[in-house]
C-alpha cells in the first residue's frame, strides 16, 4: 500500500487539498495526481484516534469503537421497501424511514440507525435532511448518515446539535457518523473532500472508507483489490488528519464483485468476507477504528438465499471484530429493505454475540463437584448448578423454531420470517420510543423549513 501511494499517487480533484498536501511533503504530479510519502502516511496513523465514543441523543455512552469491539446497525439509502401489510415491493417512504428507526429502538441488538429507506416521497434535495430528522425522532440511538453535500451536512450537524444543547456539547458526545467515501480507483473527488474536511473542522465522526468492485473499478484478484482499497483509505486519513490532527474518523474499505454472468454488483459473496476480514486484521493492526458491513445478500426477498447471506456475513463481521458493522437487513445488492429484515437481523446478531463471548473455564463453569456428586448415568436437570448457569450459558432465541413437529403444526407452521413480520408489526403498534421535547420538536422544524 505505501509503495502504490508513494510510486502512483492518488488523484485530488480539490485544490486546496492539493496545495496542503504539497506543503506536508508530497509530490504533485500532472493533473492533480498526489504522491505521498510513506513516513506522513505513518504520521497521520499515529496522529489519528484510536478510540471514538458516540453517544445516544440522551448522553449516555453507546459505542465505544476500539479494539474488537463489534457493533451492528443498519445502513442507508434503500430505494425499494416490502410492504409490512401488504407485502407488495414498492417505492421507499419518509414513512419507512420512522418504521426502522422504531424497530431499531426496539431491538437491543441493534446499535445505531440508518435511515435503511431512500424516500421517495420527500423533495430530491431534502431525502437526507427528512430521513435524520425522522430517525432523531423515532429513536435515541446514535445515527449513521448519509448527505448529498456540505449543505446537507451543515443542517443535519445544526439538528444534531439541537437536540444535545449546542454544538460544543455535540463534539463531546457525538450522537452522529457521516458516511462518505473516494472514488475507486484512487480518487478523492471533491464532494467527497469537501464534506471530509466539514467533519474534520467540526469534530463530526466520519467514515471515509472506499466501495470498490473487484474485476470492474479494483482489480479482479483479491490481493489487489485490497491494496487498492487500503490506499484510498490511508489517504483518505492523510486528507483528514492534515486538515485537523485528531479529528475522530472510521476508515477501513469494503470490496463487492462484478458477477461477470449478470454485471451484478455482488455484495453476498465469500470474496467480499475475505476482503473485511483483511480490513479488520489492517485497522487492527494501526490501531483505527474500522467499518465493516453485514446482514447483506443479494437475494430480492426474503428466502433461504437470505437467511444463508445475512448469517454468514454477520458471524465473520463478528469474529473479525469489525468495530461499526452496518448495512443489516439489505437485500438485492443493497436496493431493497424490510422491516421483517432488521428483526430477522437481530435474532442473527444475538446468535452472532453468543458465539463471540465464548465460555469461562474455571472451577464453578466446570462443575467437577456437580458431576461427582451425579455420576455415572445421573442426571442434571434438577441440580443447583443447573439452575445456576442454564440462562447464561444456553443462548434463547426469541422467534427461531424450537417447537416439537406436532407442537409447531397445532401452533399454525408459522415460518420465521412469517414471526418475524408479526414481531415487526407489534413493535410498530405497541413500542414507543422516548420522544423528543416539544420545543426541540419545533426547532428541528423550524431547521427544516429554513
Amino acid at each position: 500500500t505505501l509503495e502504490l501511494l508513494e510510486s502512483v499517487g492518488v488523484k485530488v480533484m480539490h485544490q486546496e487539498a492539493v496545495e496542503m498536501m504539497s506543503a506536508a511533503g508530497c509530490q504533485i504530479n500532472s493533473d492533480n495526481i498526489v504522491q505521498i510519502p510513506n513516513w506522513l502516511v505513518e504520521e497521520c496513523i499515529r496522529s489519528t484516534p484510536s478510540r471514538i465514543t458516540i453517544y445516544n441523543r440522551l448522553g449516555i455512552e453507546a459505542m465505544r469503537l476500539e479494539g474488537n469491539n463489534t457493533y451492528f446497525g443498519v445502513g442507508t439509502d434503500l430505494i425499494n421497501t416490502y410492504d409490512l401489510e401488504t407485502g407488495d415491493l414498492r417505492k421507499s417512504r419518509l414513512q419507512d424511514v420512522a418504521n426502522a428507526a422504531q424497530i431499531a429502538d426496539a431491538l437491543e441488538e441493534i446499535d445505531f440507525l440508518g435511515s435503511y429507506a431512500l424516500p421517495n416521497d420527500s423533495p430530491t434535495n431534502m431525502m437526507y435532511i427528512d430521513s435524520f430528522k425522522t430517525e432523531l425522532e423515532n429513536s435515541v440511538k446514535p445515527i449513521f448518515f448519509t448527505a448529498a453535500g456540505v449543505e446537507d451536512l451543515s443542517i443535519i450537524n445544526d439538528m444534531a446539535a439541537v437536540v444535545v444543547g449546542s454544538k460544543e456539547a455535540l463534539i463531546e458526545k457525538p450522537i452522529h457518523i457521516h458516511y462518505s467515501e473516494p472514488l475507486t480507483p484512487l480518487v478523492h473527488s471533491p464532494g467527497a473532500i469537501r464534506k471530509l474536511f466539514f467533519c474534520a473542522d467540526n469534530s463530526i465522526p466520519v467514515t471515509y472508507t472506499s466501495g470498490m468492485m473487484s474485476g470492474a473499478s479494483a482489480p479482479v484478484t483479491i490481493a489487489g483489490a485490497v491494496t487498492v482499497g487500503n490506499a484510498e483509505a490511508l489517504s483518505g486519513i492523510v486528507l483528514h488528519q492534515l486538515r485537523s490532527k485528531g479529528a475522530p474518523i472510521i476508515s477501513g474499505f469494503g470490496m463487492s464483485t462484478l458477477d461477470m454472468k449478470t454485471s451484478a454488483c455482488v455484495y453476498g459473496c465469500p470474496e467480499y468476507r475475505l476482503a473485511l476480514s483483511a480490513c479488520s486484521d489492517l485497522f487492527h493492526y494501526y490501531g483505527i477504528p474500522m467499518w465493516g458491513t453485514a446482514g447483506v445478500t443479494d437475494a430480492n426477498r426474503l428466502d433461504e438465499q437470505t437467511g444463508m447471506e445475512w448469517a454468514i456475513s454477520l458471524i465473520m463481521a463478528g469474529l473479525d471484530g469489525a468495530n461499526l458493522v452496518h448495512d443489516i437487513g439489505y437485500m438485492g445488492q443493497g436496493m431493497i429493505g424490510s422491516p421483517a429484515a432488521l428483526v430477522m437481523n437481530a435474532e442473527i446478531i444475538s446468535y452472532v454475540r453468543r458465539v463471540i463471548k465464548g465460555f469461562d473455564i474455571d472451577d464453578t463453569h466446570l462443575g467437577l463437584d456437580v458431576i461427582r456428586q451425579v455420576g455415572p448415568q445421573g442426571e442434571f436437570l434438577s441440580t443447583d448448578h443447573t439452575m445456576e448457569f442454564f440462562k447464561k450459558e444456553h443462548w434463547q432465541p426469541k422467534l427461531c423454531n424450537r417447537k416439537s413437529l406436532e407442537r409447531w403444526i397445532a401452533d399454525g407452521g408459522e415460518s420465521w420470517g412469517q414471526r418475524a413480520v408479526l414481531k415487526a408489526k407489534e413493535i410498530l403498534s405497541e413500542f414507543r420510543p422516548t420522544p423528543i421535547p416539544r420545543k426541540i420538536k419545533k426547532e428541528l422544524e423550524e431547521i427544516r423549513e429554513k
